[in-house]
């Protein structure tokens, strides 16, 4: 129930959903009063959404700040690399990669490296629509196919979200006697989140962010002024995980 509610009410929390309807609004009403709130209320929120330096101020106090490599130890017994970073491309057959696949990429130069003994990819099928495209399974496959050893690659491919994600993971964990130390590989705007879920089921980890949206805060005149239409994707991420973490906090998973 709670991932087809998290599914249902996501379009909800996004931006341009919220633009939308005041312009809908703004079009749809009578009331002059009313039409020109919605229309002021549609461009504060559009100013608001793309405006590069507030976006940046937000994104910066709520990621989990990356850290070198030269901060970590060598000994990791595995890397908990987590998942929704690609989706099964039906028409051409193949893994299509997004841009959180920084996850998987970032984990796999500290294997080559020696940081990291094993590789966990996390995740099983997010999709309501194909529930059999289990996204680890796919991830390891593309993997051995490029050369990776596949004895080195664990799989847990039954979670749909960030809780199951831990869930599952401490199963696998105590079935391997798997004790740590370990590292967690995720995006710096969801690791808060990650961390939490993984403390509950009594796991430790130390955080090796990636993928930050998030940079030198610069007061310049061009990212006060000018609309960043790619600040709304940013936005978009951002609301999604405040909403999760507020969903999950009320809900005990933290």
């Amino acid at each position: 129930m709670f991932f087809w509610l998290s599914k249902i009410l996501s379009f909800l929390i996004t931006p341009l959903t919220w633009i939308f309807i005041c312009l809908a609004l703004a079009l749809l009403l009578k009331n002059p009063k009313l039409k020109k709130r919605f229309l002021i209320a549609s461009l504060a929120l559009f100013m608001l959404f793309t405006n590069s330096f507030i976006a940046n101020i937000v994104l910066h106090a709520w990621e989990v700040p990356a850290v070198s490599q030269k901060s970590l130890h060598k000994n990791y017994e595995a890397a908990i690399v987590l998942g929704g970073v690609s989706f099964w491309d039906h028409t051409l057959n193949r893994i299509q990669f997004s841009r959180s696949s920084d996850r998987v990429f970032q984990s796999l130069e500290l294997y080559k490296l020696g940081y990291v003994k094993k590789l966990i990819i996390i995740g099983g099928s997010g999709s309501i629509v194909y529930p059999e495209d289990k996204e680890s399974i796919e991830i390891k496959a593309y993997l051995v196919n490029i050369g990776f050893k596949s004895e080195d690659i664990i799989l847990e491919d039954q979670s749909r979200n960030t809780y199951e994600n831990a869930k599952y993971t401490k199963v696998l964990l105590d079935s391997l006697h798997m004790k740590g130390p370990f590292i967690m590989i995720t995006s710096g705007f969801h690791m808060k989140r990650a961390q939490q879920c993984y403390k509950k089921f009594g796991i430790e980890s130390t955080a090796y962010s990636t993928d930050r949206y998030s940079g030198e805060s610069r007061f310049e005149p061009d990212k006060i002024l000018i609309p960043n239409t790619s600040c709304i994707q940013a936005w978009d991420v951002l609301l999604h995980e405040f909403f999760g973490f507020a969903v999950y906090y009320f809900s005990g998973y933290l």
